[in-house]
C-alpha cells in the first residue's frame, strides 16, 4: 500500500521478502532499488495495456504481486475476513556498482506468498508465508493471471475476460482452515494514478503500474478445522509491477481499501516521513459506481489514528483505528469515515520476511457509528522502520 497508493496497494509489501532474500542468495548481492543501475524496467506514462497478457507476469519489473483482501459471511451471519498474496521478486540483473550479477541468479524469480485468515466464530487471526523458486515450486504466467505457490493458485476460469467470467482462489492457513473461492468482477478494472503511472515518492522511478478489481462477489467454501462451511462476501484485488517503491525519508505506510454500501470505493494511503508527516505523494481515489476514478492530494483529506494497539507478539504498536476525513468529490461534502478492526490482533508478526505488519478487516463507520460498509486497512513501519529496506 499499499503516490497517487500507491495506491499505494498503495504499495504492496514487497519488503517482507527482502531479508531472506537477501540471506538466500549470498553475501555481496544487492537487490538495488533506483533507476538503471539494476537493468530492470520502471513504470513508463501512456502505457497500454493488453488482457488477458497484463493480468500476469511482467519479468522486466523487479518487484510485482497480486493481492486479495474480502469479507465473507456464513448464512447464520458470521463474518470473516481473508488474505492471499503472491509475491514475484526478480533477482538483480546487475550489482549496485554496476558489475554483473551472478549468472546462477541473473534470470531467477523468487516467489512469496501470504495467507491470513480471521475466523469470526472464534475470533483467532491465522496466518502462513512461503517462499519457493520459480520452477520448483511456483510459477506466475506471463500470458495471463494464472499463479501458483505449492498448493495455492489463483487463475481466470475458463473462458474468463479482464471483466466478466471469473477467478479461482485456492488457498490454506497452516493445517487450521482452507478456501476454494470463486471471484467475479462485478466493476470494471480501474488503473490507479496518472497517465497510468503511481507514484510514491518525489524520485521519478519510485512509481508502480496499478491496477485494480475494487469489488469482486465473492461465493465458495471455507473449512475451519475440518468443518466446511458454504460463505459469500464481496473482496478487493490489486496487481503492481514495478521496480522501486519507498523514496527518501520515507518510513512506512498506512493504506486502506474501502467499500462503501453506496456502491463507490475508495483507496487511501498515506506515506510516513521520519518526522510522521504524510509525503506529498500521499493520495485519496474515489471510484464511483460507474469505475470512474478522482484523485485528490494530501492537502484534501486528514488521516488520523484514535488510540493505540500494542502488539503481545512483537510489542510494536499500532493505532486503535483510524479516522479518514475527507472531501467527498460527487456531493461535495466532507465526510468522516472511521476504520474500525472487526478485532484488534490482526499483525502478521514478520516470518519469512522478517518485518512484522498490521493488515486486517474493518468495519466502516460515519462519525456517529453508523455503519456505511467494509474495508481491509494495512499499517507498516510501526515495528520498525522501513526506509532503506527496499
Amino acid at each position: 500500500m499499499k503516490p497517487t497508493r500507491h495506491p499505494a496497494r498503495c504499495l504492496r509489501p514487497i519488503w517482507r521478502v527482502v531479508g531472506l532474500l537477501l540471506g538466500i542468495l549470498g553475501p555481496g548481492t544487492e537487490w538495488a532499488i533506483g533507476a538503471g543501475p539494476d537493468g530492470f524496467e520502471t513504470p513508463r506514462p501512456g502505457r497500454v495495456f493488453a488482457f488477458h497478457r497484463d493480468h500476469g507476469s511482467h519479468p522486466g519489473f523487479s518487484i510485482e504481486w497480486w493481492y486479495v483482501t474480502g469479507h465473507l459471511w456464513e448464512t447464520n451471519g458470521t463474518r470473516h475476513g481473508f488474505q492471499a498474496t503472491f509475491f514475484r521478486r526478480s533477482a538483480p540483473r546487475a550489482g549496485a556498482d554496476g558489475t554483473a550479477a551472478s549468472p546462477a541468479f541473473q534470470d531467477s524469480q523468487i516467489h512469496l506468498g501470504h495467507m491470513a485468515l480471521l475466523d469470526g466464530g472464534s475470533g483467532r487471526f491465522l496466518h502462513q508465508e512461503r517462499l519457493n523458486r520459480e520452477g520448483w515450486d511456483a510459477h506466475a504466467s506471463e500470458s495471463g493471471l494464472d499463479l501458483r505457490n505449492g498448493n495455492w493458485t489463483m487463475r481466470w476460469s475458463a473462458g474468463g475476460t479482464e471483466s466478466r467470467g471469473a477467478m479461482e482462489l485456492r488457498g490454506s492457513v497452516r493445517s487450521d482452515a482452507s478456501f476454494a473461492l470463486n471471484l467475479v468482477p462485478r466493476k470494471p478494472l480501474v488503473v490507479f494514478g496518472t497517465n497510468g503511472v503511481s507514484r510514491k515518492a518525489a524520485e521519478p522511478w519510485a512509481a508502480s503500474h496499478y491496477l485494480t478489481f475494487p469489488r469482486l462477489e465473492v461465493s465458495g467454501t471455507l473449512e475451519i478445522s475440518g468443518k466446511p462451511r458454504a460463505v459469500r462476501g464481496e473482496a478487493w484485488m490489486d496487481h503492481e509491477f514495478s521496480s522501486s517503491q519507498l523514496g527518501a525519508g520515507q518510513v512506512g505506510w498506512d493504506w486502506a481499501g474501502i467499500q462503501l454500501e453506496d456502491g463507490r470505493e475508495i483507496m487511501a494511503y498515506r506515506m510516513r516521513r521520519e518526522d510522521g508527516s504524510a509525503d506529498p505523494f500521499s493520495t485519496v481515489a474515489w471510484v464511483d459506481a460507474q469505475g470512474s476514478v478522482r484523485h485528490l492530494g494530501p492537502d484534501q483529506f486528514q488521516w488520523k489514528a484514535d488510540g493505540t494497539w500494542r502488539s503481545p507478539a512483537t510489542g510494536a504498536l499500532y493505532p486503535a483505528r483510524v479516522r479518514l476525513d475527507v472531501h467527498d468529490p460527487h456531493t461535495g461534502n466532507p465526510v468522516t469515515l472511521v476504520l474500525e478492526p472487526v478485532v484488534a490482533s490482526q499483525e502478521l508478526t514478520g516470518g519469512l520476511g522478517g518485518i512484522a505488519y498490521w493488515e486486517g478487516a474493518c468495519r466502516v463507520l460515519n462519525a456517529e457509528g453508523r455503519d456505511l460498509g467494509r474495508a481491509f486497512l494495512e499499517m507498516t513501519g510501526y515495528a520498525g522502520s522501513l526506509s532503506g529496506r527496499f
